[in-house]
């Protein structure tokens, strides 16, 4: 028998605990969280002085992006909120859309795709703060600018004026939301992640066609937010007047040139909406806004007192159903750092988070230093952060020269800029960054036909029949925005006509002309229910005149008008008392002469039976007649089915050879198309899609279209949506990556020995590069996708760049690489560019 010594085993017990009491205690201090921190569900005091919003009296820079969670599905949100993340954002901004909250006044909806609470909770998940933009009034490119149509009927209502009516409404919901929020404790000093929210909307573009009621209604907006307490700032935007201590700030592109400044002493500089491109409108040619000129902008401001960017957007995301305002694309803000399909777009994603990187190491300088500009010649200058006396010093050095670049000479070195460009020196001498050199890698997007979505959609059609006689008859045609009440975009305007033959022209080459002066957007023409044409308005310009000739019959004529908008007005002043529809019919060339039928009694019908019978479901479609597919002209309903695309990339439908009209997915309405309303360039502006990957089943999903001009499904693909088209360009010029650096104790710590130049190329989503497409190391020039050789080039630059990188998931190749430079190198006497493009895959 063993004998055991007690006092031993006190010993080992006691030594046991403390080491397991210790690797707690260790445990919990590393996963401690800072409480001045987003994710932290402390409670946070927000407060601001004229440097900045102070959180538990910490000065912070924020670099935000608008993300809308109703432009994308609830199983994207986690994703978008981490490549926000990885950008470098420490904040989220949305607006709240009303007019999804309360589609009928007093029933409320904060489900699903609406879920604001959700969507909040998951920014503070992702480890970033949230903007919360109330208005109601948003704009936004969002249908009736998120204000509900029920709103418009209320009796002696005048919208965002001081109008008691509006206003009763208006703080009945801004209640409701902020109530909501509390409840959720989403609020910083109760835990949550939203430091600041927003009242109005862009109010002084308008308030002057108010006079005294503008101004008062400014007035009553702040009184009425600041009273709901919820204990952080509140601003107005583009608001010169805001009320103290409501903070007035920019939107725009160039804030840091064009902003005047808070309207009071104690007032941050705060910018709203930086815009990452320009939203579009069917009929629009591409709209970009280059990554160089983004870069440009923040940094500008930022070393001008700004402490808060917001990019509008930093996803746009797709107008789902009929949520898009008037004429506006389905595709919304799509040449924003996260396309629509939420893939990163580079490098306007990668050179903004280099941007951030390179700013936020200018943060103590900043914070703790004075400003002052230093001139460098005629277009040249230096903003310095600096704290006398001791070593802490950032400089921004501007050419503001928009065509040559200019050598600069700062505090005895020399640095040379490009046109119209910021360099960073976080310490006053080392150029980390500038705004015109991008060093990160660039993609290009493709659509690729999808194998498995593709074998056969087996096209069926039903012709929409033309109403005979709806009934709701009045003597003049109606107005259409009161007709639909937004509950489609589609009414029927319907009257019969007596004509004798001596009324008709008796020469056969002479037809009577049907003239319809509309206020908008666009109708459909059938007689005697044949087919006649359509017309429509614009954007700039919704009021249109309709003319073709028409073949009348002696005896009873049916003339029917199937007027059509394409989302209601997001912007301007008194909203309520704007119109649509005919508001003119007449006849000419008759023997009798021009005949005015405007007040012939017109019968009407909202919407289509197709949409009355739902029939773009599976319960619905039975219940009409359905034959085989092909061209049609007028409304007419399309249906096909096919599986889910392979893989997991984004998917897209391509509407190749159809017209106008709106896709359903399952039963689910994807928006509005419209092929045959082309831009300046001859093109639509919009041909793919987007049919989110949650709205498909595995096999069988039902496609509806509704064709409501001329159409032919037969060219209709399912495509696949990837970046896997990667780029590099970098000059012998260009500086070392910002990310080859940190601050560390004050200081700026250099990660590497090697800073040269070199490209930097990474496949998305663990593929590898599989094939090196295009390289040239000379002069090469062009985009990302479409690289042409100059001059010169290397012969061996395509060998090089493959013995780097083919087989791997990302690569670095060095400018000064030997193999680059062996003697066979083309134009030794010249500054060289590295150009590559290269295919991204997974592995076979």
């Amino acid at each position: 028998m063993v004998q055991v010594d007690p006092g031993r085993i006190l010993l080992i017990t006691f030594l046991s605990t403390l080491l397991i009491t210790s690797s707690i205690a260790q445990k919990e201090e590393e996963e401690e969280v800072d409480p001045n921190s987003p994710e932290s569900t402390t409670p946070k005091e927000v407060t601001y002085d004229s440097r900045s919003l102070l959180v538990n009296g910490k000065r912070m820079l924020f670099f935000s992006g608008s993300i809308h969670y109703p432009r994308s599905p609830p199983d994207a949100w986690p994703d978008l909120l981490r490549k926000a993340k990885m950008g470098g954002l420490n904040m989220v901004e949305t607006y709240v859309f009303w007019n999804v909250h309360e589609p009928v006044q007093g029933k409320y909806n904060f489900e699903g795709a609406y879920d604001l609470v959700k969507f909040i909770k998951l920014i503070q998940q992702h480890k970033m703060f949230a903007m919360l933009r109330v208005g109601p009034f948003i704009q936004g490119e969002w249908n009736h600018g998120g204000l509900p149509y029920w709103l418009r009927e209320v009796p002696n209502i005048i919208f965002r004026c001081d109008n008691e009516p509006f206003k009763m409404h208006m703080k009945k919901f801004v209640t409701l939301v902020i109530e909501k929020m509390k409840q959720a404790k989403l609020f910083a000093p109760q835990g949550g992640p939203i430091i600041v929210s927003q009242i109005e909307n862009e109010y002084n573009t308008i308030q002057l066609a108010f006079r005294e009621r503008g101004d008062s209604y400014v007035q009553w907006a702040a009184k009425m937010a600041l009273s709901l307490d919820t204990k952080v700032p509140w601003i107005m935007c583009k608001q010169r007047d805001a009320p103290d201590p409501i903070i007035n700030t920019c939107n725009g592109r160039h804030c840091g040139d064009t902003f005047t400044g808070p309207n009071g002493p104690n007032k941050p500089f705060l910018w709203t909406e930086n815009w990452t491109a320009q939203f579009r409108v069917f009929g629009d040619p591409p709209s970009q806004r280059s990554a160089e000129d983004l870069a440009f902008s923040i940094i500008r401001f930022c070393s001008k007192n700004g402490t808060l960017v917001n990019y509008y957007m930093y996803h746009g995301g797709t107008n789902f159903g009929r949520t898009s305002s008037s004429f506006t694309t389905t595709r919304y803000y799509d040449e924003a750092p996260l396309d629509e399909f939420g893939l990163i777009r580079q490098p306007k994603w990668g050179h903004l988070k280099d941007a951030h990187r390179a700013v936020n190491l200018c943060k103590r300088a900043l914070f703790s230093g004075s400003p002052f500009v230093q001139k460098l010649g005629p277009d040249q200058e230096a903003r310095v952060w600096e704290q006398p006396g001791t070593s802490l010093c950032s400089a921004f050095l501007t050419n503001n020269d928009t065509k040559k670049p200019q050598a600069l000479r700062f505090r005895g070195q020399d640095y040379q800029l490009p046109p119209r460009s910021i360099s960073i020196l976080p310490d006053c001498k080392t150029e980390v960054f500038n705004s015109q050199m991008i060093t990160t890698h660039h993609n290009s997007r493709n659509f690729v036909r999808s194998v498995a979505a593709n074998k056969n959609f087996n096209w069926e059609m039903y012709r929409e029949v033309v109403p005979d006689d709806p009934g709701n008859k009045l003597n003049e045609p109606r107005e259409l925005y009161e007709l639909t009440k937004d509950t489609s975009d589609y009414a029927w305007y319907i009257t019969k006509l007596d004509l004798g033959r001596r009324d008709l022209p008796m020469k056969n080459e002479i037809l009577p002309v049907l003239r319809v002066a509309s206020l908008g957007h666009g109708l459909h023409c059938y007689v005697n229910g044949k087919y006649i044409g359509s017309a429509h308005g614009s954007k700039v310009e919704k009021s249109f005149v309709f003319q073709r000739p028409v073949e009348f019959q002696a005896g009873s004529n049916q003339i029917a008008l199937l007027g059509f908008l394409v989302g209601l007005p997001d912007s301007g002043a008194y909203m309520e008392k704007r119109y649509a529809g005919p508001r003119s019919i007449t006849i000419l060339g008759l023997n009798t002469g021009t005949l005015d039928i405007t007040l012939n009694t017109w019968s009407h019908q909202v919407g289509l039976d197709g949409e009355k019978n739902q029939i773009y479901t599976q319960n619905g479609f039975p219940k009409v007649q359905w034959v085989k597919g092909g061209p049609s002209e007028g409304v007419t309903w399309y249906k096909g089915y096919f599986d889910a695309p392979e893989g997991d990339n984004p998917v897209a439908v391509k509407m190749t050879g159809m017209g106008k009209g709106m896709i359903y997915i399952n039963g689910r309405n994807i928006g509005r198309y419209w092929m045959s309303y082309l831009s300046p360039l001859k093109r639509p502006t919009q041909s793919e899609y987007h049919i989110p990957r949650s709205y498909l089943k595995p096999t069988m999903n039902l496609i509806v279209i509704v064709e409501d001009e001329k159409g032919d499904p037969k060219d209709i693909e399912i495509v696949l949506v990837d970046r896997d088209t990667i780029c590099g360009f970098i000059t012998e010029y260009h500086l070392p990556s910002v990310r080859l650096f940190e601050g560390k104790g004050g200081k700026l710590v250099a990660l590497e020995k090697d800073l040269k130049p070199r490209v930097e190329l990474a496949c998305p989503s663990q593929k590898q590069i599989v094939t090196v497409e295009f390289a040239s190391f000379g002069d090469p020039f062009g985009a990302c996708g479409h690289y042409v050789e100059g001059n010169c080039t290397s012969p061996v630059a395509k060998q090089v760049v493959e013995k780097f990188c083919l087989g791997k998931p990302s690569c670095n190749i060095p400018l000064d690489t030997p193999d680059l430079h062996n003697k066979n190198e083309a134009c030794p006497e010249m500054k060289k560019t590295l150009a590559i493009q290269a295919k991204c895959a997974f592995k076979a």
